[in-house]
């Protein structure tokens, strides 16, 4: 649930809200520093690496969240109020405190992974502390992340938090009975936000009582938090299943159960009428410096919303180009709206049934990996899995998603491939969806990251949003070389997706800097996509509640497009794809000036 601006660390997108904060992706590190000029330079990155990973040690007792998501267990009972303001401050003096600290230190004589390693904690340290200019803790509610629905994901058995053994059950017993306080910190902030004329879109705020509605029941075996009791292991004794079937049901009836009322009530009866008409983060106090904060943060780059309002507006019209070229191809007569159309309404791109989607995506694991040698030479040993998105959070999820693995290695990477609303759900979307979320996409870049582990913690498992989805809007370019995208219409697919990215430029800057509505957004991506109107309108949502998380995309994959084309130039035949996919892959996600320079040092060193 992320808050755009950058966080005291980096976390999964699904947990950030129910820690308070703001977030990214992961990312990783692979090549040990190289050796320092000196013993005095020696001795420095060694005192710095034995700081970083104090700091992450500190960093994860206070965010026992983040720890369960990444797989290390130690905190898996505890849940802090993480939305209190005592939390903020502490966050405050805890980001201060190391800045100094390392800082104190300093980068003199510093190189290679040392010097970079550097540059992005004193980076992500301040941009943290900037971040706290803005009350992003006033808004915790919202249909695309909200915590109630995480903590299901959390304790339904399916998720991050282990339902292995008996202590994981009593953790779970501990942790589930501190979230009352969250869901009641939670509706005090959102009061304080009225207060401060810092309120939800409407549009957004309806979305989240049918949310709450679906995961509200009378009994608890009829909630989603019953799922580990009724999937005890196998060698659980009689007494342990009877002990904790009794202590699950009353946590669940007289806890959770009537904390999800009282927030249901909230937003409902009070927070409801309060919510504003308009949509954009502008329409907020202080809302146009907010959202250039989140622009630069979210692209690593000093562009101004109004320079990446027009770099979408220059890429939608050249991406049409290649589509009215497709429409040539395929011999199709008429407007490119009715080729969009085209392309929704007929019956040849729908799947039959669920099964037959979740098939085509098996079909194409298997296809797509007989081609990846070709390309990389960097492959993650971390398992991968394919699986529906889970009916309660379908209708607002995106039509695909990446869990990381986790850090042991007992949770594969997960691709979520979402089957509501199955007719919109298109077979020449298929192969880009499974590019850019999948393999080589997410699924490389976020586990390779855990598995590469020469460099400090806080950039294995932390992340710059640009470099990750870049990366997976990148891989969807990959898809003739993988031995896809063989058909006009699935190459379509691609053009279609990369011209939604381009659009995301457009319609997010458009909405918070612009005074946009949702209307004119939804309006836009229809006249110049083949996107539905279910789709259309999700999106839209979606940027209104997550401001500037969408031009991450687009900004970073013409970045390592950008780059690869001047490695290619410059080295002629010394240019190995597979060489540059390490490269770019080998250091874990790094802001996009930083990957520019490495990208130049890797091509003069070939050069050499």
């Amino acid at each position: 649930m992320p808050h755009p601006a950058r966080p005291s660390f980096r976390l999964p997108l699904a947990i950030a809200l129910i820690l308070g904060t703001a977030v990214a992706l992961p990312s990783a590190a692979f090549a040990q520093a190289p050796a320092a000029a000196n013993a005095t330079q020696n001795a420095k990155a060694t005192r710095l690496n034995a700081m970083y990973e104090q700091y992450w040690e500190e960093l994860l007792r206070a965010n026992p969240l983040q720890a369960t998501f990444q797989g290390d267990n130690r905190y898996n009972d505890l849940l802090p109020n993480t939305m209190s303001a005592q939390y903020r401050q502490q966050q405050h003096e805890f980001n201060t405190r190391w800045l100094k600290q390392v800082k104190d230190v300093g980068s003199d004589g510093l190189s290679g992974q040392d010097l970079l390693s550097y540059e992005i904690f004193v980076r992500d340290r301040e941009d943290s502390l900037e971040a706290e200019k803005f009350p992003t803790w006033q808004q915790p509610i919202n249909q695309f992340y909200n915590f109630a629905a995480t903590f299901v994901q959390l304790g339904s058995g399916t998720g991050a938090q282990p339902f292995k053994t008996v202590k994981d059950y009593d953790n779970w017993l501990k942790r589930a009975a501190q979230a009352p306080v969250l869901f009641d910190q939670a509706i005090a902030n959102s009061r304080e936000g009225v207060k401060n004329g810092v309120v939800q879109p409407r549009a957004l705020m309806v979305k989240v009582i049918p949310q709450l509605d679906a995961l509200i029941k009378d009994k608890a075996e009829d909630t989603l938090f019953w799922g580990p009791i009724k999937n005890f292991p196998a060698d659980f004794s009689d007494a342990d299943r009877k002990r904790l079937t009794a202590q699950y049901k009353q946590l669940i009836e007289t806890k959770l159960m009537p904390a999800y009322r009282e927030l249901r009530t909230f937003v409902a009866d009070e927070y409801l009428p309060k919510t504003r008409a308009t949509s954009g983060l502008d329409a907020l106090p202080g809302g146009a410096a907010w959202y250039a904060f989140n622009a630069r943060n979210s692209t690593t780059t000093d562009l101004t919303p109004a320079q990446i309002h027009q770099i979408g507006l220059d890429e939608v019209k050249r991406i049409h180009g290649q589509i009215e070229g497709v429409m040539k191809q395929v011999g199709f007569k008429g407007s490119m709206q009715d080729f969009f159309r085209f392309m929704q309404d007929d019956p040849r791109f729908t799947f039959a049934d669920e099964p037959a989607l979740l098939a085509y995506y098996r079909g194409l694991e298997d296809k797509i990996n007989q081609k990846i040698p070709e390309q990389f030479s960097l492959i993650p040993k971390a398992a991968f899995e394919i699986r529906p998105v889970e009916p309660f959070r379908a209708q607002s999820a995106a039509g695909g998603s990446y869990m990381r693995p986790s850090q042991d290695g007992s949770r594969p990477g997960v691709f979520y491939v979402n089957t509501y609303d199955l007719p919109t759900r298109k077979t020449w979307d298929a192969e880009d969806l499974y590019l850019h979320e999948a393999i080589p996409g997410h699924h490389f870049q976020l586990a390779l990251q855990q598995e590469l582990t020469g460099l400090p913690k806080f950039r294995r498992f932390g992340s710059e949003i640009a470099f990750s989805e870049g990366w997976g809007l990148y891989a969807e370019s990959l898809g003739k070389d993988l031995g896809v995208y063989t058909d006009p219409y699935s190459y379509f697919g691609y053009l279609q997706n990369e011209l939604w990215r381009a659009i995301r430029l457009v319609v997010d800057t458009g909405l918070h800097s612009k005074g946009w509505t949702r209307e004119q957004v939804i309006k836009y991506m229809l006249d110049n996509s083949a996107e539905s109107e279910t789709q259309s309108t999700a999106e839209a949502e979606r940027y209104m509640a997550i401001p500037g998380q969408a031009l991450a995309y687009k900004m970073g994959e013409l970045k390592i497009k950008q780059v690869r084309a001047k490695a290619e130039k410059a080295l002629g035949d010394k240019f190995d794809v597979r060489e540059f996919h390490a490269e770019v892959l080998k250091d874990g996600s790094v802001p996009l000036e930083i990957l520019e320079g490495k990208i130049d040092r890797w091509i003069e060193a070939k050069k050499s």
